[in-house]
């Protein structure tokens, strides 16, 4: 084989390596280790961590397609960790979810916040958590395949759905992939009304169960990127993104 060769399967293999990487951040063995071990049976590759520092910088050496990180640790807790992760979204944007013995609205609504995928409440069946991260991998990966047009324009909000772009009087915007999922696939059809729950559906899918609040949430933050005038409330009801937006 010659070298060129070499490199070009070395760079194949780390691809589909990257793929198929997961890191898995807790401050609890046990955890860590029941969780590498059902993962590795399903042919995923596993890195871990023990607290929100060492977590970053794994995910930046390694480049996890999935990081499942606790909430609460020593050092730096995964909210603050996520925060850190999704402020490289130019150059790595992982598919990141929180695991957490904490159930209360305002820590949902702060991971959901720094750009959270998910957020899983233990105690969780390691089977019944890997067949939910491989229903929510093969999603996320449709969604990195064009799905429209390469470009709609909306007055002056431009949304580019190839590169998960979003500019707004040529300046980009910045948005986490669950915002811009969410945006986009109203986008597709302006002044049509969306209720939440085809919304969370569309978004999420029929395996992951999130809160009542949690639309409500992104649309906030949507909106405080965007302006308030491109998607309006039909109170009740649902959504709506208004193509004529002034």
């Amino acid at each position: 084989m010659h070298f060129n060769d070499f490199v070009t399967c070395a760079v194949y293999f780390w691809a589909m390596l990257k793929k198929s990487l997961v890191l898995i951040v807790d401050d609890e063995p046990d955890m860590v280790e029941l969780l590498s071990f059902n993962f590795e049976k399903e042919g995923y590759f596993i890195k871990s961590a023990i607290n929100g520092m060492d977590a970053v910088e794994v995910a930046m050496e390694f480049r996890p397609r999935l990081i499942i990180m606790d909430v609460m640790m020593p050092k730096m807790d995964g909210i603050e960790a996520c925060q850190i992760i999704r402020q490289n979204k130019a150059s790595y944007d992982p598919i990141i979810v929180m695991l957490t013995a904490r159930g209360e609205d305002y820590s949902q609504i702060a991971g959901f916040d720094t750009g959270a995928d998910d957020y899983l409440i233990k105690p969780i069946s390691p089977k019944v958590l890997v067949a939910r991260m491989k229903a929510l991998m093969r999603r996320n990966h449709m969604k990195e395949t064009p799905l429209i047009s390469k470009r709609k324009t909306r007055n002056t909000l431009t949304i580019n759905r190839e590169y998960y772009s979003v500019f707004k009087n040529n300046k980009e915007i910045q948005l986490p992939r669950k915002e811009f999922e969410i945006l986009s696939y109203m986008a597709e059809k302006p002044n049509r009304l969306f209720s939440r729950e085809e919304i969370f559906k569309h978004i999420w899918g029929t395996d992951t169960i999130v809160g009542n609040r949690t639309i409500d949430v992104y649309i906030r933050k949507i909106r405080s990127k965007i302006g308030d005038n491109y998607i309006r409330t039909i109170k009740g009801v649902g959504y709506k993104f208004v193509q004529n937006s002034k």
